[in-house]
């Protein structure tokens, strides 16, 4: 291949997949890897690329590239076509960079995907629409991929999911969708269903490190789990790739030059910045604001003083806020913080920030939980005991289970992601756990709901707290969305209180006819043997005993 043929796809290639690696690149373009090391060496020396360096849990670092004004300008002399129409039909724009940047982790999971699947006859990213990207092969089949962040809840998904045009004509033949846990892709699968072609999840960690003979794909029904090679073969060519309406913001790249002071770094430009560390702690910050630096050194299974220096990082950049709750140190994502996982996960940062800011009214440093502007951040701080009380457990269990051989946590979700919906006697019923876990012993998983109790000592608010479990385990639903029954924990402060809501279970469960496979402890028995050990009890086990095991 000429240097002049060779150049001339780069950027082609480049103008219609902005931010590709060099490894990505060769697959994309259908070249060897040093033919594209070449391009991009001769391309970035004659000032028509550029890169950003990009690292995130999930991806290595890398150098990503782009295409400079420079470079369009000349793909518009080699090509005949005008810089306008260039900037109308290409994601090359600043806006369209922008959005692109801020979603910088999520789009190298989709291009690690995309570049498995060989070189693309057309590839779209969308802006608004419910699908993320989509692509049409050279065999004429046509693939959409959709994805679900972290921090995106499940109403938001399903809303999307809604959008998703019903016939087939208007869509691609096939689509696959990127998923955060194992909990959420099993909620997805219903969801998904309605898609007019076949339907193909796999966690999003499995997907960014998977070789495309390796089996990570489920199905919407059944227990099949195919290769991506498997789910190709199950298309058909057909199917179009939906159109969005143009920009009319039609400004040229911009120079994507990083300031030398880091707090002065655009917020778009933050993904680049960020290590994966740091990425990393936002995650868990998102999932449980209010916690003190201990418990999310354990949640993360980082040292304290190196949880300290990279949040200290974050809060100079803007990301973190530290805030004095009851005379203690507390952590919580800034409003800029919710805003930069908001927009890599495609979510709503006005609601974003209206939910879960941590900010107070009057902003003095020391926080009063009346004056908290986010609404289900208030709740959290007004029970600032209770919401310390799930971190401490989470981050105890994880630690035991770190420095235990044959134990693991492989999933660890906060209430708001732990609550479950299902439909009882024809009526819409939900179960709100402070928290819900997967742990893993050898061979063996359990899955479970916490519940830790402050407020329900007597007979009567325990058999309350008790009737949505007994609603939910009355069906299938627990197997179907978990593959297991999970167990649910409740834990009380003292014995007195756990002893009582032993007999009250025991009632409830012979009155309903519902088992639930429910153990009880109190918080000195757990401080000394942790959650791991001998610390539960139920109506039939009496001595306290690990469930675990």
């Amino acid at each position: 291949m000429k240097a002049a043929e060779r150049d001339g796809r780069t950027l082609s290639v480049l103008a219609a997949m902005p931010f590709l690696d060099r490894l990505e690149l060769a697959a994309v373009a259908g070249v060897s890897e040093g033919t594209a090391h070449n391009a991009l060496s001769h391309l970035h020396r004659d000032g028509l690329v550029g890169y950003v360096r990009h690292a995130a849990p999930l991806n290595a670092s890398t150098r990503r590239w782009h295409v400079t004004a420079e470079g369009l300008q000349r793909i518009a002399d080699d090509t005949g076509t005008s810089l306008r129409r260039l900037l109308h039909t290409h994601p090359v724009t600043a806006h369209r960079q922008r959005l692109l940047l801020a979603r910088l982790d999520a789009v190298a999971v989709i291009y690690r995907l995309a570049s498995s699947l060989g070189p693309p006859h057309r590839f779209l990213w969308y802006r608004s629409a419910a699908l993320d990207a989509a692509m049409s092969l050279a065999d004429g089949k046509t693939i959409a991929i959709i994805r679900q962040g972290a921090t995106t809840d499940r109403t938001a998904f399903a809303d999307r999911v809604r959008w998703l045009p019903n016939t087939q004509q208007a869509l691609p033949r096939a689509l696959l969708s990127l998923m955060p846990d194992e909990l959420r892709l099993r909620q997805a699968r219903r969801l998904l269903a309605r898609y007019p072609g076949p339907v193909f999840l796999a966690l999003e960690r499995d997907v960014a490190n998977a070789e495309t003979d390796d089996r990570i794909w489920r199905v919407t029904s059944g227990d099949a789990v195919l290769s991506l090679d498997e789910a190709l073969a199950h298309m058909r060519p057909g199917g179009r790739l939906p159109a969005e309406s143009p920009l009319t913001r039609l400004a040229p790249p911009f120079d994507m030059a990083l300031p030398e002071e880091p707090e002065r770094v655009p917020d778009h430009l933050l993904p680049a910045v960020l290590k994966p560390s740091e990425k990393g702690v936002l995650d868990r910050l998102a999932d449980w604001p209010w916690i003190a630096g201990e418990d999310l050194s354990a949640i993360i299974g980082l040292s304290t003083s190196r949880t300290s220096t990279l949040c200290l990082h974050l809060t100079r950049l803007g990301l973190v806020s530290r805030l004095s709750v009851r005379g203690r140190r507390r952590l919580a994502l800034s409003r800029r913080g919710l805003a930069l996982l908001a927009r890599r996960d495609r979510a709503s940062v006005s609601r974003a920030i209206r939910r879960w800011s941590a900010r107070s009214v009057e902003d003095n440093g020391a926080v009063v939980w009346r004056d908290v502007t986010g609404s289900r951040s208030r709740p959290l701080s007004r029970a600032i005991e209770h919401t310390e009380a799930v971190h401490r457990f989470m981050a105890t269990l994880l630690k035991q289970a770190k420095d235990t051989p044959g134990y693991r946590v492989s999933q660890v979700s906060p209430p708001h992601h732990a609550a479950r919906y299902f439909r009882h006697r024809g009526r819409l019923r939900s179960i709100h756990p402070d928290a819900f876990g997967i742990v893993r012993a050898g061979s063996k998983t359990y899955p479970f709901f916490l519940e830790w109790e402050r407020r329900a000592v007597h007979p009567s608010t325990m058999a309350a707290r008790l009737a949505p479990y007994l609603r939910y385990y009355s069906s299938n639903r627990p197997l179907d969305e978990h593959g297991h029954r999970p167990l649910v924990l409740v834990v009380f402060e003292d014995p007195l209180a756990e002893a009582n809501f032993l007999g009250v279970a025991r009632r409830e469960m012979e009155r309903t006819g519902v088992t639930l496979p429910l153990w009880a402890s109190y918080r000195e028995r757990l401080e000394t043997v942790g959650p791991l050990g001998a610390a539960w009890r139920n109506p039939e086990v009496l001595e306290a005993t690990s469930v675990f095991h």
